[in-house]
């Protein structure tokens, strides 16, 4: 294996590692676990979830920008992203002591473990510019989120015979323990560069000097502040479907924990399949089409999971008629299709925005300018789930709801077409 792909293998290997960590607690097996335990089943569980999501999206946003121009003087990325990577590991093993009725605690380690996952991405993407050429920064990026996928795999495998054996805390320590373990190769094998510079303020000063420069130049890089505008709506899409979709199969569907770890699997395999083949179309069409094309397939699933989600709709009793499936059954194999799609461009969309960002960004301010990627996306992931959640309550359905979803696709498709990414 030459240096270089091996050193792409490394960095991969940290998002292999880092997925035990979205998957088990943020997606899946915490969120269920601290709606029904932690908060003992009742309705406002989904509020003080949401506020936990909002208040680690918003610290993690609003530092964002400020640790990525700091890493950029410094070029300390692996200080810092070792040090939000061990307060996410220490965060989310501490989750096993959180038991019935402890709300505060449940929501603290959880925002604590959230802020050390989200702002350690900041740093972990910035390297991928360091790793390969920017024709092949779509694949890469692409290899990245399959191999994230693949450890979203591994930890739902690892967790399985927990979830049997009703052992639902026991998941928190070992999918901590996934992480540590995984992410060590990358502390140890990847170079960071350091600059012997003379501090004339502190870091935190030089930090949010550069961000106010970048916001008062931001007129130099038009195009870029444009593809951020689209991102910022697109993106709110993926991150509310990641946040909602186990809600939704669980409180609308009636899914069974089994269940639910069956279609998260469905969604994973999906995804890793996605993820490379969206990389390698990037870099034969560009990375604009192929987000495009993932929009225009997330929009399609939004309309089918609307279709899907009202038991009364006369095309899916029609339907449900024709295949002689009773309506519940065939509402439940119809999300299985919703999350194989959905799947397919999870990572794909992720990926290739990644591979456009660092393709679109000065390498100068490459760690700076993916801490405003990183705000504007931690910052859909506040007000996504909030409109979700206004629409959910005020219609007193999830199915204008998730409607809802496919207009963010649909704005943030329109925006991307003024963007330029030929250079």
């Amino acid at each position: 294996m030459s240096n270089s792909k091996f050193k792409i293998f490394i960095w991969s290997l940290f998002d292999f590692a880092n997925t035990s960590y979205s998957i088990v607690v943020v997606t899946f097996i915490y969120a269920v676990y601290f709606k029904d335990v932690v908060a003992l089943g009742k309705p406002i569980g989904d509020l003080y979830w949401s506020i936990g999501i909002s208040i680690s999206m918003l610290i993690s946003a609003l530092i964002a920008p400020v640790l990525g121009a700091i890493a950029d003087y410094s070029a300390g990325k692996k200080r810092f992203l070792l040090f939000f990577t061990l307060l996410s590991i220490i965060s989310t093993a501490l989750l096993y002591f959180v038991q019935e009725g402890m709300v505060f605690w449940g929501i603290f380690l959880f925002t604590l473990a959230n802020i050390g996952f989200e702002s350690g991405l900041v740093f972990y993407d910035s390297f991928l510019p360091e790793l390969t050429t920017p024709k092949n920064y779509g694949r890469v990026s692409g290899y990245g989120f399959a191999f994230g996928y693949l450890g979203s795999l591994a930890s739902l495998a690892i967790a399985f015979p927990f979830i049997q054996a009703e052992m639902i805390r026991e998941t928190f320590p070992v999918a901590a323990l996934f992480f540590f373990i995984f992410a060590i190769p990358l502390f140890i094998f990847l170079k960071d560069s350091r600059k012997n510079v003379k501090l004339t303020s502190s870091f935190i000063k030089i930090g949010f000097k550069r961000v106010r420069n970048t916001i008062s130049n931001l007129s130099n890089y038009k195009n870029l502040a444009l593809y951020l505008l689209a991102f910022f709506f697109y993106i709110e899409g993926v991150n509310t479907t990641i946040f909602f979709s186990g809600n939704f199969a669980r409180t609308s569907l009636g899914f069974s924990f089994e269940e639910l770890a069956l279609f998260f699997l469905i969604v994973q395999t999906t995804a890793i399949l996605g993820s490379v083949l969206f990389g390698v179309l990037s870099d034969s069409i560009g990375q604009k089409k192929s987000i495009k094309i993932s929009l225009y397939i997330w929009i399609f699933t939004m309309l089918l999971a609307f279709a899907i989600s009202d038991s009364s709709n006369s095309v899916l009793l029609y339907f449900a008629d024709v295949f002689n499936s009773e309506i519940k059954n065939f509402q439940s194999t119809s999300f299985y299709i919703v999350g194989l799609l959905a799947g397919s461009v999870m990572g794909a969309t992720q990926s290739v925005s990644r591979s456009m960002m660092t393709k679109l960004t000065p390498p100068e301010k490459k760690t700076e300018f993916f801490g405003f990627y990183s705000l504007f996306g931690k910052s859909s992931a506040i007000i996504g789930p909030l409109v979700f959640g206004i629409i959910s309550y005020t219609t007193k359905s999830q199915s204008y709801a998730i409607l809802s979803i496919s207009l963010f696709f649909i704005v943030g498709l329109f925006i991307l077409r003024f963007v330029d990414d030929e250079n």
